[in-house]
């Protein structure tokens, strides 16, 4: 028994402690290898606890949420995988709502609906957990979804947990601080206000149909592959959109394939998985539209998508 099998069953117990388990079931996109060790976990103790148990016995650590904006290599995922599950949402005031980072976005925002708390409604439609959100400042209509947090509750790679002001968060265009320090979120306290369930609800369903006219959200895929270009570090042709769907459609990418990997015809920055894609197709797909766009356009386009495991290296 390795250290880390010993100090996850100490605390889960053998049945909760997941081996060699397949993670594709967990992504939107549908692919993935496995992860050597999988844990399920109720609640932001059991996160803490987990942390601990690869902490002292040296193994990385992979969070996977809702499994969005995210791309799992073939190969899977060396060391512990955590997956939370099962997250509480609390109101805090007439201002303030807490969320456990394990809770889905959707039902975030029924929670507010029900609750009569205005300012996460036009969420509606968007995948994932609120633990992954906050990591990558998650934006819907130009409004990103930092800019309601009040704070956030991490625990540090020490172990240490502590409140941080939503200000000293580090929000940006698609990130914040948190890949670069390694904390992990266990909660987050977002700003609300006083609201009509009836308008509340109008709004979600007019973002969730907007999300079905515009998206292809009827075939896996990970949301938008690209960031968009953004002025100041990047330069687009006068007369270019400043959208990374765009000059993937300008670029002729749309409908472009690699084995099972599609550039969906109904969104250029989305790409789709037929049912048969491979992690390595998704991958060889997103840099062939990287090369297209850099090579008609001059530019440069980042990934909004965050990769797991070991890929190839196919930047041209």
């Amino acid at each position: 028994m390795t250290d880390l099998e010993h100090a996850l069953e100490s605390r889960f117990g053998d049945a909760r402690v997941g081996r060699h388990v397949p993670l594709a079931a967990f992504t939107t996109f549908h692919v993935g290898g496995p992860a050597d060790w999988l844990v399920e976990t109720r609640g932001s103790d059991e996160i803490v606890a987990a942390l601990a148990a690869a902490r002292s016995a040296g193994a990385n650590v992979t969070i996977i949420g809702g499994g969005s904006n995210v791309l799992i290599s073939d190969a899977g995922v060396r060391g512990l995988v955590i997956r939370p599950r099962h997250g509480d949402i609390q109101r805090v005031d007439d201002t303030c709502i807490r969320a456990d980072a394990a809770v889905t976005i959707n039902g975030l925002v029924r929670w507010t609906i029900v609750h009569s708390a205005a300012g996460l409604e036009v969420w509606a439609g968007t995948p994932g957990t609120v633990g992954g959100a906050v990591f990558g400042n998650a934006h819907f209509g130009g409004r990103p979804i930092g800019d309601r947090v009040v704070e956030a509750r991490l625990v540090g790679p020490d172990g240490t947990v502590r409140d941080i002001a939503g200000a000293d968060m580090g929000f940006g265009y698609d990130r914040s601080r948190l890949p670069d320090t390694g904390e992990v979120l266990l909660s987050a306290a977002f700003r609300v206000s006083r609201g009509d369930p009836a308008a509340l609800r109008a709004t979600a369903r007019e973002s969730l149909a907007f999300r079905k006219r515009t998206q292809p959200l009827d075939t896996p895929s990970a949301g938008c592959v690209f960031q968009n270009p953004e002025p100041g570090r990047d330069r687009v042709p006068e007369g270019m959109p400043w959208s990374a769907g765009a000059l993937v459609d300008r670029a002729g990418l749309k409908n472009e394939a690699v084995g099972g990997a599609r550039v969906s015809p109904a969104h250029g920055n989305f790409i789709v998985n037929d049912g048969s894609a491979t992690a390595s197709d998704i991958r060889r797909l997103i840099e062939r539209c990287r090369a297209r766009v850099r090579e008609q356009f001059g530019v440069e386009l980042r990934e909004e998508i965050r990769y797991l495991g070991e890929f190839e290296d196919l930047r041209i």
